[in-house]
């Protein structure tokens, strides 16, 4: 589908009042660009490790929109000058300068599909997109079939590949596993596949779990050994309460280390006594806050590996 991306330079002063604006006149999916520094707060809020570098803030953005083509837009450009005119007389709303471009929705749905193919994520384990067509098979191939959707997981970032490593090591036919911000539900899949008896996934995402619960069925797990649930496991009391207590053999959690370490203090309670927990998606930077943290908790540092900038650890 086509559609009609319409953009506003103006300064970031102005931005709360454009977006309000844009809403009014029923556009939705506001972005917003600018080069203002992220806050520890907001740093916190979206889960990320690494700040990154910005322009010198000179007090301009750019509020963006997707319009379908259906709609006059320049009645639509002549609403929004009005409404800049009308904010004006509050704030500095800069040039004020507004463009139009056609583009398709298949630009950021889709285009990546063409990037992601199938690739061996261990000697004998592939992950095949469910799209591509596997031509390099083995006969002792474990293959396991994703559609991430708007989810994080591939498999192909070094941080998923230390969590299989981990798997691969561990698990065994008894094993019950825990996967914290199971994204597409690839690491619960693997776990499965490599013998675990049953998994449970969680996510804050909501979507990560439609994404799941359908790569799940395209690789044929069934629903006795599988569920997933939606919500922030360090927080949330009833998930904590859902998921259950003193009954996991391993735990995985390809995150962040800036979850990894409150999550240290909350995960012990839904393991079993001598259980290991695998965390990843820790940037080198980070590892001996993490290691800290996993000790001061009470776990015992059983692993450390790494790949690139990544850590992970296996503790017990």
């Amino acid at each position: 589908m086509k559609w009609i991306k319409i953009s506003l330079k103006t300064t970031t002063e102005a931005v709360d009042f454009i977006s309000s604006l844009f809403d009014e006149l029923g556009l939705e999916g506001i972005q917003i660009e600018d080069n203002v520094p992220l806050s520890q707060e907001d740093k916190e809020a979206m889960y990320i490790d690494i700040l990154p570098e910005l322009p010198e803030d000179e007090g301009e953005a750019t509020v963006t929109s997707y319009v379908s083509p259906e709609k006059d837009i320049e009645e639509l450009k002549r609403e929004i000058t009005e409404g800049l005119e009308e904010i004006s007389f509050f704030v500095n709303v800069g040039e004020g300068t507004i463009t139009t471009e056609e583009t398709d929705d298949g630009d950021w749905i889709n285009n990546w599909k063409a990037f992601f193919k199938p690739f061996r994520v261990a000697e004998d384990i592939v992950i095949k997109p469910t799209w591509e067509t596997l031509e390099d098979k083995k006969e002792d191939d474990l293959v396991i079939e994703i559609d991430p959707g708007t989810a994080f997981g591939t498999g192909a970032h070094e941080t998923t590949r230390l969590c299989i490593t981990g798997l691969r090591k561990y698990i065994t036919k008894e094993t019950k596993l825990l996967d914290v911000g199971c994204g597409s539900g690839i690491l619960s899949i693997i776990g499965l596949k490599l013998g675990a008896r049953a998994a449970v996934g969680t996510d804050i995402d909501p979507a990560a779990l439609t994404a799941t619960y359908e790569n799940m069925e395209v690789n044929h797990i069934s629903k006795e050994q599988f569920t997933a649930y939606s919500g922030n496991i360090i927080e949330d009391k009833e998930l904590q309460e859902k998921v259950g207590f003193e009954k996991y053999d391993i735990v995985v959690a390809n995150i962040l280390a800036d979850v990894i370490i409150p999550l240290s203090g909350e995960i012990r309670q839904h393991m079993k006594k001598d259980g290991l927990f695998i965390s990843s998606g820790i940037i080198d930077m980070k590892k001996e806050e993490v290691e800290a943290a996993l000790l001061k908790n009470g776990f015992q540092i059983v692993e450390i590996n790494t790949m690139g900038d990544w850590v992970s650890f296996v503790a017990k």
